[in-house]
């Protein structure tokens, strides 16, 4: 068997790292305003890489509330001609087509969404994808990968920028509540995560080693 597959390491699992910026707090009446996606690769060694950037401005939808504290921390001027924004249905349909390309090119069996505080942008993706009634949603309904937990373990860091910091990962705070830019850093910090486990010898994991610590106990 290959271990040095996404497959593999993850069970099946293809993982996509997303960040979203948004008007609030609440995925069924704030609006979605931005969002990119990375997806991920491993090369023939084994090792986690960043593979094909995504990133969308969004149109809020109809009816949808703008907090004006929102918009003042994300600094996104939703009415702005020049953002380029398009609906929730054009975003996600390409996001979802590329990542069920990147599933069945992996041999995965499902897409889970990689990111910092996950259930947020969970929330915020699965209400839009309901919204522009999309069925073909690749995601788990529920499950993520959180980058705020893995680092809290690894690094004893929960914020992304210091996270961040003590992965040696550059982090530009005047940058930060970008999609786009929070996405990058999310992405190099969990290839960070898992390729440092890999090197501190976590994985593949050594079996009969594991057979040994249960027969000992």
């Amino acid at each position: 068997m290959n271990v040095n597959t996404l497959r593999t390491r993850f069970r099946g699992f293809y993982p996509v790292v997303i960040d979203i910026e948004s008007a609030g707090l609440n995925a069924n009446t704030h609006a979605l305003l931005e969002i990119a996606a990375i997806t991920l690769k491993m090369d023939k060694n084994g090792w986690l890489q960043l593979d094909k950037i995504f990133h969308f401005h969004i149109e809020p939808f109809p009816g949808s509330i703008l907090q004006p504290e929102a918009l003042a921390l994300n600094r996104i001027e939703p009415n702005n001609p020049l953002r380029g924004a398009v609906t929730e249905h054009q975003a996600l349909n390409e996001i979802f087509f590329a990542v069920r390309k990147g599933i069945k090119n992996q041999e995965c069996n499902r897409a889970i969404i990689v990111a910092h505080n996950a259930a947020f942008d969970h929330s915020f993706v699965m209400a839009a994808a309901e919204r522009a009634n999309l069925q073909n949603n690749p995601f788990h309904p529920f499950s993520t990968f959180d980058t705020a937990a893995l680092s809290g373990l690894v690094f004893g860091q929960t914020v992304l920028a210091k996270a961040c910091a003590a992965a040696g990962i550059t982090f530009h705070t005047s940058f930060a509540h970008s999609a786009l830019y929070d996405t990058e850093r999310t992405a190099e910090l969990f290839c960070e995560l898992v390729n440092r486990w890999k090197r501190l010898g976590g994985w593949p994991i050594n079996i009969s080693t594991l057979i040994l610590d249960k027969n000992f106990k």
